[in-house]
């Protein structure tokens, strides 16, 4: 399937890689939950993500923290103000460190409230595409905040893309659980 272009189609992706997400941990048991990734899931990749995530709690964040940029973005945008995705002083150039920003902000967030926050923001997230029509998601700048992209763009982004990252990081944990 290609990349989600319809408000259907955004909607259905974001639910079923959520769910996929879901069910992989869910198939885990409540240590697992809350350990610690192996060292060997920590070097699994190269990027900084893999280093800096060390449980499931660090990644279930991860994705609440980008549900909450979009949520703000399209709010503060559809009330009238002027208010690129990334806050100030973060860029696409220097977002790494707003990544590392959200995971010092959640170190002392227990598993479960980490997955309440996903689950919640999950929802709002699916809740505001679903208040826009076919043409504001996928039209490239429709809106004249989405600047040369489309506002659907942005969302598969924040949700199926990005659960789809978070799937990698827990399957390569479930394998080292011998889960897989």
């Amino acid at each position: 399937m290609g990349r989600p272009q319809t408000r259907s189609e955004l909607l259905s992706a974001a639910a079923f890689s959520f769910a996929r997400l879901r069910d992989l941990i869910d198939a885990m048991d409540e240590d697992e939950r809350r350990a610690t990734f192996p060292h060997s899931v920590r070097l699994t990749g190269r990027e900084a993500h893999w280093a800096r995530d060390l449980n499931l709690r660090d990644v279930l964040v991860h994705l609440h923290e980008w549900h909450q940029l979009l949520l703000a973005w399209v709010e503060a945008n559809q009330a009238g103000q002027d208010q690129p995705f990334l806050p100030a002083p973060y860029n696409w150039r220097n977002y790494g460190a707003l990544n590392e920003e959200f995971w010092r902000r959640h170190q002392q967030t227990s598993y479960e409230e980490a997955w309440n926050l996903l689950d919640e923001s999950h929802r709002q997230v699916l809740a505001l595409i679903y208040s826009f029509s076919d043409d504001e998601l996928s039209i490239k700048a429709y809106f004249p905040w989405t600047g040369t992209t489309s506002l659907g763009s942005y969302c598969v982004s924040a949700t199926s893309s990005h659960y789809e990252w978070a799937l990698k990081k827990v399957k390569a944990y479930s394998k080292a659980l011998g889960k897989e």
